[in-house]
C-alpha cells in the first residue's frame, strides 16, 4: 500500500506561484499513474492534472491549462505541481492521488479510479 505525503501549500497573492510536492513510499513509483486534484469549500473534488507513470503524457483541466505544470521524478518517488499565475479561484485543498498500473504509459483522469490519496495541502490565494 503506497503512502502519499503532500507539501508546499501556503498563502500567496494573486499572480503568484507555488510548487506542490507529493512523496510516495512505494519503490515501484513509475508504475503508479498520478494526479493532482483539489477541493474548494462547498464544492466537489475536481481533477486538476494527471501524468502517466513514465511521465511523458499529461492531462490538465481547462481551468489550469497553461498555468500549472505536473511533473514527476521517479528516482525520488516524487510528484510535483508547479502553479503559476494563481488566482483566488485556485484556493482549495490540493490532494495527490495514485493508481497502480501494469503499464507506465497509462493515463488515469477519473477521480474515482484513484485508490491512494494523500492528506491534502491547503493553497490559499488572497491579497
Amino acid at each position: 500500500q503506497v503512502q502519499l505525503v503532500e507539501s508546499g501549500g501556503g498563502t500567496v497573492q494573486p499572480g503568484g506561484s507555488l510548487r506542490l510536492s507529493c512523496t510516495a513510499s512505494e519503490r515501484s513509483f513509475s508504475h503508479y499513474a498520478m494526479a493532482w486534484l483539489r477541493q474548494a469549500p462547498g464544492k466537489e473534488r475536481e481533477r486538476v492534472a494527471a501524468v502517466t507513470g513514465s511521465g511523458d503524457v499529461t492531462y490538465y483541466s481547462d481551468s489550469v491549462k497553461g498555468r500549472f505544470t505536473i511533473s514527476r521524478d521517479n528516482a525520488k518517488n516524487t510528484l510535483y505541481l508547479q502553479m503559476n499565475s494563481l488566482n483566488p479561484e485556485d484556493t482549495a485543498v490540493y490532494y495527490c492521488a495514485a493508481k497502480w498500473t501494469s503499464s507506465t504509459r497509462v493515463l488515469v483522469t477519473a477521480p474515482s479510479e484513484y485508490k491512494y490519496w494523500g492528506q491534502g495541502t491547503q493553497v490559499t490565494v488572497s491579497s
